[in-house]
């Protein structure tokens, strides 16, 4: 008969104990979303701002060969991704990409090509804003003196990137903080209740004289195992999810360098062990607190 109950104790807290460790895997996946989601959006961030176009206007009295040398030189600085000439007949050939042909453009120009040739040039994302922007103005000027005149770009395009994906983020942190503060309040309630069934023991070790720190000990433990488990299944969750969308919808594609990848498998990691960890440690003061009567109740 002792068997017997030994047998179905010993099923009931394996069946617990990965009960615990599903949801909480459930719970550092839902995490996980909102963490992916986050850097996600700051990859595409970077390329949209890394899309801007500058156009630079030159002196007239500079040819096509000056400019192609400050072009050159420019395609080395640090604070450009991406550095280009463009001459007037290719100017003109972008007019007809919009809907007007080459002769059109010619017969109300009376036959002549007033587009001067510039250079264009896309902006790394740090500087991809205002304050970058004015510091990139300021090196050209102080570069090319009187060669360049005119630095056009759009500033509304440009504060409006940096604005709509700084509140989405945000937005996305604001989220993930709330579903954080949640999982702790489940995870705690899920991690009391298993340690309830233990309260007799747990008195017992103290009552026999084993300090806290012994009593403990196979609890913290057996709370990182869980953690880390937990973080490995919702991660394995995660990528299930962003291979299957990657694979089922063609219009987007989630992906992560390896160094992303690695900061969010750390956060869910961190995550998963310290809340199991700090649930485990206030259930047991918990019971460590309480009197033999209380056990009962």
């Amino acid at each position: 008969m002792s068997t017997k109950i030994n047998k179905y104790s010993r099923r009931g807290v394996r069946t617990g104990y990965a009960s615990t460790v599903v949801g909480i895997s459930l719970v550092l996946f839902m995490i996980g979303l909102i963490l992916g989601g986050v850097i996600g959006i700051q990859g595409l961030e970077k390329q949209v701002k890394e899309d801007v176009q500058v156009d630079l206007f030159f002196n007239s009295e500079l040819n096509e060969a000056d400019i192609k040398m400050i072009e050159i030189e420019l395609q080395q600085w640090q604070e450009f991704s991406e550095v280009y000439f463009v001459s007037p007949e290719r100017a003109m050939q972008e007019f007809e990409g919009v809907g007007t042909s080459k002769e059109e453009m010619l017969a109300i120009l009376d036959g002549e090509n007033p587009l001067p040739p510039t250079v264009v040039f896309k902006p790394q994302a740090d500087f991809a804003n205002a304050k970058g922007m004015a510091l990139i103005e300021e090196k050209l000027q102080s570069k090319f003196p009187g060669s360049i005149v005119e630095v056009s770009y759009s500033e509304a395009s440009l504060e409006d990137v940096n604005v709509g994906f700084q509140q989405f983020v945000y937005l996305l942190f604001g989220v993930a903080l709330l579903l954080i503060v949640i999982a702790v309040a489940m995870i705690n309630n899920t991690i009391r209740l298993a340690l309830y069934a233990k309260r007799f023991t747990i008195k017992t070790m103290q009552l026999v004289g084993a300090k806290g720190s012994f009593i403990r000990r196979p609890f913290i433990v057996q709370a990182i195992i869980q953690g880390v488990l937990s973080a490995i299944f919702g991660l394995f969750l995660l990528v299930l999810v962003f291979y299957t969308s990657n694979n089922i919808f063609d219009t987007f594609e989630i992906s992560f360098s390896r160094d992303s990848f690695i900061v969010l498998a750390g956060a869910m990691l961190t995550l998963g062990i310290f809340m199991t960890v700090m649930s485990t440690w206030f259930a047991l003061n918990k019971y460590l607190r309480m009197s033999i009567d209380d056990l009962y109740s």
